[in-house]
């Protein structure tokens, strides 16, 4: 299919960053509310800004180790499971959760917020999350695929294009490494 005569796109490519790890005035640039539209120029990188931001803190940055990558890409398969979602792929990183979702919705938000939360709860229910603060930061990218072709780029993405494997969870516990490099 080279075109999705619908208003409904095909899936969604979901992501979401732990907290702290990609502040307003970084060198990769950021997106706000008047800078969220397709195309449109992310903000530029400003130190003063990206400092303001860091102080405002209200803990250090959050990296996900290999167990609560294991659990989070867990709560994300099992949330899809229970919806009826096709889970096309998913990739949990020190600091960001990559996943491409088709749920028969006509935006993401139900798919970003469910995998954020479930993520939580599960890591929690797991031993691997005790803060009562989320790991996650606010809000999080639902991009619309509109064709299939979109839907296999991303799925590449997500699988192939995130750099190097990462250790496993049973991998860490076995060798007794800390995996979140």
């Amino acid at each position: 299919m080279q075109w999705n005569d619908t208003d409904q796109p095909v899936g969604f490519l979901i992501t979401f960053r732990t907290y702290g790890t990609w502040l307003h005035g970084d060198h990769r640039g950021s997106v706000n509310r008047f800078r969220n539209k397709y195309r449109t120029r992310k903000l530029p990188a400003q130190e003063e800004w990206q400092r303001v931001n860091r102080e405002r803190m209200k803990r250090d940055p959050g990296k996900l180790d290999a167990e609560q990558r294991y659990f989070t890409e867990t709560a994300i398969r099992e949330t899809c499971r229970k919806r009826n979602w096709t889970l096309h792929a998913v990739n949990a990183r020190t600091n960001h959760v990559h996943s491409v979702v088709s749920n028969g919705a006509m935006n993401g938000d139900g798919a970003l917020n469910a995998s954020k939360s479930n993520a939580t709860r599960t890591m929690r229910e797991n031993g691997c999350w005790q803060s009562e603060l989320s790991p996650w930061s606010d809000r999080g990218s639902k991009r619309n695929l509109w064709t299939e072709r979109s839907l296999v780029d991303a799925i590449d993405y997500v699988l192939h294009k995130q750099g190097g494997p990462l250790p496993k969870y049973r991998e860490e516990r076995e060798n007794g490494t800390d995996l979140t490099e």
